[in-house]
């Protein structure tokens, strides 16, 4: 006798357990493609914007112009609130008559540093969830094939012949589990070593900007406060 021995129908004929197995990882996998894209957009975006901002700062054009314009941007790039951060810092030590050049450059670099632990702390948002459902899915997906396979042998353990046809829609229904673990945890795996490695390059960007950035207020720092010349 021919059986059904589609996805579905494993799913529907598997035990309780096996099935809140298999909905909790159908959730996550739902959940992990979520922040999959989610991030692919966000890092787009942040890796245009913080080429736009470089290509005007490096154009020659007047710090202070530069600073105004992108001051009060809240939807500005990473790179233009590292420098909006350096650059208010350094102003403001300005108007308290710093006039020590190694304060105004210490105070700029620290609103940077600041600056930058909170970009990159943004970018790394939801990357943990990612390595997690790369790590667990599959172990969650074991524990319900092995579960199911527990299930199917107190199944058969009534029966007074077993056969093959009679076995293997238990395991079968089992297995799905682990399939579906591993459905979930490859795409998250694959999208966190991509992001991570995006991400870091993005972290030696903002970094390089902010050793190129101090460079040039130290330059300005022994200039009259009017000056906002490279």
């Amino acid at each position: 006798m021919n059986q059904d021995l589609s996805i579905v129908t494993l799913i529907l004929h598997a035990s309780f357990a096996v099935q809140m197995v298999i909905a909790a990882l159908l959730t996550v996998s739902l959940a992990s493609w979520s922040v999959i894209f989610s991030k692919l957009i966000s890092i787009k975006r942040i890796n245009s914007g913080n080429e736009a901002f470089e290509q005007e700062f490096w154009s020659g054009k007047n710090l202070n112009e530069l600073y105004n314009g992108v001051a009060n941007r809240v939807d500005g790039a990473p790179l233009e609130r590292i420098f909006a951060s350096g650059m208010r810092e350094f102003l403001k030590l300005r108007e308290r008559r710093v006039t020590e050049p190694s304060a105004l450059l210490d105070g700029a670099r620290r609103a940077m540093r600041a600056s930058f632990q909170r970009e990159l702390d943004a970018m790394e948002s939801n990357l943990s969830f990612l390595a997690s459902v790369g790590s667990v899915s599959p172990y969650v997906g074991l524990f319900g094939t092995i579960w199911g396979i527990m299930h199917a042998f107190v199944g058969l353990s009534n029966l007074t012949q077993v056969t093959l046809a009679t076995v293997a829609p238990g395991i079968a229904e089992a297995l799905v589990a682990t399939a579906i673990g591993l459905f979930a945890a490859i795409p998250a795996v694959l999208a966190y070593n991509r992001f991570a490695r995006q991400i870091d390059r993005s972290a030696i960007t903002l970094e390089s900007f902010i050793e190129e950035f101090s460079n040039i207020l130290q330059r300005n720092a022994s200039q009259p406060p009017v000056a906002g010349t490279r």
